[in-house]
């Protein structure tokens, strides 16, 4: 398991690497995108958590009346 880590790892830019990511992303999308684009990730995120909590719901009142 450690040498799988230490592979990726290896794989996920550091220091300097990140601004220059950032700047060809803001270059590619513009200054007008960018905001358009983390909206939709946040909603997308938003979507996927309540969707696990309603899940975790179901499980829980499954539990529940199981029990009874």
């Amino acid at each position: 398991m450690q040498s799988l880590l230490t592979i990726l790892l290896a794989f996920l830019p550091s220091g300097m690497e990140w601004p220059i990511i950032l700047i060809v992303i803001l270059l590619l999308f513009g200054g007008k995108k960018i905001p358009e684009l983390m909206k939709g990730i946040g909603k997308g995120v938003r979507g996927f958590k309540d969707g696990l909590k309603e899940i975790e719901e179901d499980i829980n009142s499954d539990d529940t009346a199981s029990s009874k």
